[in-house]
């Protein structure tokens, strides 16, 4: 009998193996090899546990790459074979939010990887965990896997699903980019994705566990770059939050930022001259106030004082009554343009994805095929493709899998 091996049991090895085994209905064993104990342990931490398996809309601008177009001819494959609606048709109900975000219904990881679970046992694949892969060969008829027993595979079809770096302490360590490479799969240089960033510790100082929201530009020192807006987190280390997470892509992309930087403004929807008379307003109906109280109802105190202290207008008993006008203007700048410097990622750990990977290129788009090596496949997290916060990165991992496993089962 021919043999699928899946090398992988995250999301796209799973989605991969079950898909593989369904389409060969007994034609082929399909095999899933996994170094944990278990698949799918970092499954279970998206989503804070509730697992946002997909987004809609889905769109380029959406993810970070080296290879837009090949990209996109990616994504336009998947619609044909939805990941969503191969949920639905493995009998998982979903829901979406507000913006736009999937979970299953439940609003339990758990029950996502449970049901890959039952579904693997129903197609027959045989899942063995604590087999990690130190080799991959081409062999007369297909490929031959070698394991760190010692024992060595052969398979017609082989799927690398090995995922990247991000998140070591679920098993990852960006080996399947080392594996593909002698198939000419060229790469990109890794980087943490989805992380938060740390900045000089003084610009942070008092702030940590408080949360605001705001626009968050990143820029290289004068020049604008990116923005992004919704909620920033403040950590003994520096921001975090998902509008500073998402940054934190453009960040890795970039690599020749010379000085990177990150400018906050509390007040997105105000101009800054209309803020500083505004500000001139709070202050005569405040006069006697010193300005920890003239933040009071405005700011969270210790984010307003913060900025009262990098725009240096004096002792924070200052009196109001005591501003002037261009005084107050210091202080709707400072707001609009809240600086913080010496920016760098806070590690793999701490990364929620990987950019970087297996450049596109070397991939067929409909497919996931290793361009010159039938048979050979190379998906999720492990592609020099990484998506935004909101489920585009398993929309990408379950769609590749689940072209990855469709064509290697029909080509057989």
């Amino acid at each position: 009998m021919k043999s699928i091996i899946v090398l992988g049991g995250g999301a796209a090895g799973m989605a991969a193996a079950i898909t593989a085994a369904q389409t060969a209905a007994g034609r082929a064993k399909v095999i899933l090899l996994e170094k944990n104990p278990r698949v799918g342990k970092k499954l279970l931490a998206t989503g804070n546990g509730r697992c946002n398996l997909d987004h809609s809309p889905v769109e380029a601008k959406d993810f970070f790459t080296s290879d837009y177009f090949r990209m996109e001819e990616m994504l336009a494959a998947m619609k044909l074979h939805d990941p969503l609606k191969w949920f639905e048709d493995h009998g998982l109900l979903c829901r979406s939010d507000e913006a736009g975000r999937i979970y299953p219904y439940s609003n339990q990881a758990s029950d996502v990887l449970n049901l890959l679970l039952y579904w693997m046992e129903a197609s027959g694949v045989e899942v063995r965990t604590q087999c990690g892969v130190v080799g991959l060969t081409q062999a007369e008829q297909g490929y031959q896997v070698e394991l760190e027993s010692g024992e060595t595979l052969l398979a017609d079809r082989v799927i690398c699903a090995l995922g990247g770096s991000a998140a070591p302490q679920f098993g990852s360590d960006g080996a399947g980019v080392s594996l593909v490479r002698p198939f000419g799969c060229k790469s990109t240089k890794l980087y943490p994705c989805l992380v938060p960033l740390k900045c000089d510790k003084q610009q942070i100082e008092g702030l940590s566990g408080i949360r605001v929201k705001g626009d968050v530009l990143l820029c290289d020192g004068e020049t604008p770059l990116h923005r992004e807006s919704g909620e920033i987190q403040f950590t003994e280390y520096g921001l975090s939050g998902i509008a500073v997470m998402q940054l934190s892509g453009h960040l890795g992309q970039l690599r020749k930022v010379k000085h990177p930087e990150i400018r906050l403004d509390l007040f997105p929807e105000w101009e800054q001259e209309k803020l500083a008379k505004w500000l001139v307003e709070r202050g005569r109906r405040l006069t006697n106030a010193d300005m920890g109280q003239f933040m009071t109802g405005l700011l969270h105190k210790r984010v307003g004082l913060a900025v009262w202290k990098r725009v240096e207008l004096g002792n924070e008993n200052r009196k109001v009554n005591s501003m002037s006008d261009r005084d107050w203007e210091r202080l709707a700048h400072g707001f609009k343009h809240w600086r913080f410097t010496s920016l760098e990622d806070t590690g793999w750990k701490n990364a929620q994805t990987t950019g970087g990977g297996v450049q596109l290129s070397r991939l067929e788009p409909d497919s996931f095929q290793v361009s010159g090596h039938p048979g050979l496949y190379v998906v999720g997290e492990t592609t020099d493709c990484a998506g935004s916060c909101g489920g585009f990165n398993l929309h990408w991992a379950f769609g590749s899998g689940i072209l990855a496993g469709l064509h290697g089962a029909n080509s057989l």
